[in-house]
């Protein structure tokens, strides 16, 4: 089958770029006729659509090569550059995402639904990952809240918890990651409603790398990286806080809320400058990632030491 020009295509079908760009060793790997079918698609459908969002920096991007090679995604190595070597092993169709927990009613979407629920935007966001290196990074997705809205939590409903896939299968044991599988996250809602909260879809114009998050991940600017959950299967909203991945492994040093802030330093090492991939020289953390005029109202008369 070809691809026509106008043809509606479906977000499964699409070829994750960085696949699409190592075609020559899947053409190597199929039928003539597949491999023709592959290019076409490819070709027609690698790009995703989507019209400028609100709250993007004017930064200066981190260059695409540098946020899909240098990342932390534990379940395909514990090396920076251990996701894009391996997680071309993970397989992102069909991808199901289940919504449940004080709904008013259970409902699980495939990533065409998802991504049918809202326009697509573009939105450069900044981001601090607490072992001292930040990115900008041109995202595509729409805001959280139009996916926790159409689910209708009830009145309980004060968190909201978000679990990653997790296949023994092809990712790594919890002996040899360090962290329990699979992968948990949470939100309090005010944060998962806020119009920052990204459900993401896509990067630089492209369907998300499986490094990066594919097919579909959290993107939360204000907080540390490892608060954006990648590859998600599973939203609940549940009353209590939720256990997170990294709390559990090390209480001590990664915090339920751990919002971005220069002045709570991490046990080894500060949290006052950081290095942006690609550059040499630091530059200062801002407070909540440069994000407060949006976010600091969340936590009016917390302390931020405390609740770090």
């Amino acid at each position: 089958m070809l691809v026509k020009r106008g043809e509606e295509i479906r977000y499964s079908e699409v070829t994750p770029w960085n696949v699409y760009l190592n075609r020559r060793r899947f053409l190597a790997a199929v039928p003539a006729a597949g491999a023709a079918l592959f290019t076409s698609r490819a070709s027609a459908a690698a790009k995703l659509s989507a019209v400028k969002g609100p709250f993007s920096t004017d930064e200066t991007v981190t260059p695409f090569k540098d946020v899909s090679t240098y990342n932390n995604f534990y379940e395909f190595g514990t090396g920076k550059d251990d996701p894009a070597k391996n997680a071309g092993r993970l397989q992102t169709s069909p991808w199901n995402v289940t919504v449940e927990g004080g709904a008013s009613k259970h409902q699980v979407f495939d990533l065409d639904a998802l991504m049918k629920m809202a326009p697509l935007e573009e939105r450069i966001y900044r981001h601090r990952c607490v072992e001292g290196w930040s990115i900008v990074v041109p995202w595509i997705g729409f805001p959280l809240n139009v996916l926790l809205k159409a689910a209708k939590p009830n009145a309980k409903a004060k968190y909201v918890a978000f679990q990653s896939l997790y296949n023994s299968r092809y990712m790594l044991s919890e002996a040899a990651a360090g962290i329990e599988f699979p992968y948990v996250e949470g939100l309090r809602m005010d944060e998962a409603i806020n119009p920052l909260t990204l459900l993401c879809f896509g990067m630089y114009g492209q369907v998300l790398p499986n490094q990066d998050g594919a097919p579909v991940r959290l993107v939360v600017p204000w907080k540390y990286g490892f608060k954006s959950i990648k590859s998600i299967v599973k939203v609940k909203f549940v009353e209590k806080e939720p256990n997170t991945t990294w709390n559990m492994a090390n209480p001590r040093e990664y915090g339920f809320y751990s919002n971005v802030n220069p002045t709570v330093d991490h046990p080894r090492w500060s949290q006052a400058t950081e290095r942006r991939l690609g550059e040499f020289f630091k530059r200062k953390t801002l407070m909540f990632n440069g994000y407060g005029d949006q976010v600091a109202k969340l936590y009016a008369g917390m302390d931020l030491r405390k609740n770090y």
